[in-house]
């Protein structure tokens, strides 16, 4: 990883005693950080210095406020590429809040700043700038390599054996890069997608402490769950970058009671749960050797479908259970390890989908047409189904329309680790 004092962050603000705490806040993180007073100011600062990881500015500064100074900033090709954080103390104002986005911001953060909140998100964005330079940085070094390739083609138009070698070099670069992307498309979804949930709940919680009246609230039950849920948070931020560079060893495999995992996944549901009356039942599920926090992810991500995929007229009810496999049943794909495994099942009654689409649900950015009405970006599945690869096993699903759908994962009852070490 890159070294944490090579990072340059850029923070504007009016007000010197901002400046002094947004620093101090992030202090412990070895950033390095540059102040500016103002909006001029700042653009002065990013006429000579160009390596900034990321910007934090206040929305609200006399003679040009934050909008007017990152449209002027996006107006440069050199630093059209750094991300903003826009700081406010408005977070009702819908209409600014869309403005900010459409000028290029990638978040908001409101006043009184968490700090907590703010190393989070500043650590987030300072990752993903770091990952779309090392795309862009990949990226030009294949143009290159094609671009050396072409010539030699040219040169050796005579030997067809050759021409075809370096063609075939290309496609692979070509598909190499195509990879790349996909993976930092999967990456930014899991950051900017299933990190809003554990935000939500310090929001709704955080807000049900400050509404509350002649102290009829259990203030510090509240204040537990927004901890869990910031704990939450940094585990996920933690796991994800691993997750995305491939970094799984065997260390990373322990013993892990399912049923808490599920357990776990429900309570960072909890608020949807309740939104729409969902039933849950949940059989007893086996201790096995998983990564837990990604396997939490998958079921997460299975139960927030069976939501997010339910009936209009009824509620959504959900059955999770499993089953003992002796590898010689061949009614679903054996696991990788070729040993007994289990089948571990997530069963709802939502609207369900075509049975010619089983496969097609798992493929990266591939959305039922029939799912139209339904917001999401069709990667959540194809998340799910790496997952469970990296854990040697499999996942399937059978459904009918309008008869809900099963989801089926196979996991080895004992896992190999050498193949990891």
């Amino acid at each position: 990883m890159e070294d944490p004092e090579l990072v340059k962050i850029l923070v504007v603000d009016d007000r010197a005693d901002n400046l002094l705490s947004i620093e101090s806040i992030l202090e412990r993180e070895s950033y390095t950080i540059v102040k500016a007073n103002s909006g001029k100011a700042a653009l002065k600062i990013l006429l000579k210095e160009f390596d900034f990881s990321l910007i934090l500015m206040d929305v609200q500064m006399p003679d040009m406020n934050g909008f007017e100074t990152a449209s002027l900033i996006y107006q440069r090709d050199r630093l059209k590429d750094i991300p903003i954080i826009f700081i406010t103390a408005h977070s009702h104002e819908e209409e600014a809040i869309f403005k900010g986005y459409r000028l290029g911001a990638v978040d908001f953060i409101y006043k009184p700043v968490n700090p907590e909140l703010l190393r989070v998100k500043v650590g987030l964005f300072v990752e993903l700038y770091r990952k779309t330079q090392s795309l862009i940085a990949q990226e030009q070094k294949l143009l290159t390599a094609n671009a050396s390739l072409q010539r030699e083609i040219k040169e050796k138009e005579a030997s067809e054996r050759k021409v075809l070698e370096l063609n075939d070099q290309l496609l692979q670069n070509n598909r190499h890069l195509q990879a790349v992307n996909t993976e930092l498309d999967r990456f930014a979804y899991i950051a900017s997608h299933d990190l809003q949930e554990p935000l939500r709940k310090i929001r709704v919680f955080s807000d049900m402490i400050l509404q509350k009246k002649n102290g009829e609230l259990d203030v510090e039950k509240y204040v537990m769950k927004i901890t869990s849920a910031t704990i939450r948070m940094q585990q996920l931020v933690s796991d994800l970058l691993r997750f995305s560079r491939h970094s799984i060893g065997g260390g990373d495999f322990i013993n892990a009671d399912l049923n808490q995992i599920v357990r776990e996944a429900v309570n960072e549901l909890e608020i949807k749960i309740q939104q729409v009356n969902a039933s849950i039942r949940i059989d007893p599920l086996p201790s096995i050797s998983v990564i837990p926090t990604l396997m939490r992810q998958v079921f997460y991500n299975l139960i927030s479908n069976a939501i997010k995929f339910r009936k209009k007229e009824m509620p959504p009810d959900i059955h999770i259970y499993a089953e003992l496999v002796n590898p010689l049943e061949q009614r679903y794909q054996p696991v990788k390890t070729g040993g007994n495994y289990y089948k571990i099942f997530v069963k709802d009654n939502g609207i369900g989908f075509e049975s010619q689409y089983a496969e097609d649900i798992f493929i990266v950015f591939k959305r039922l047409h029939s799912y139209h009405e339904i917001e999401g970006t069709g990667i959540g599945l194809s998340i799910c189904k790496k997952i469970i690869e990296q854990h040697n096993g499999f996942i399937t699903a059978t459904s009918e329309i309008d008869n809900g759908a099963t989801f089926i994962i196979g996991i080895p009852e004992k896992q190999i680790l050498s193949a990891y070490e």
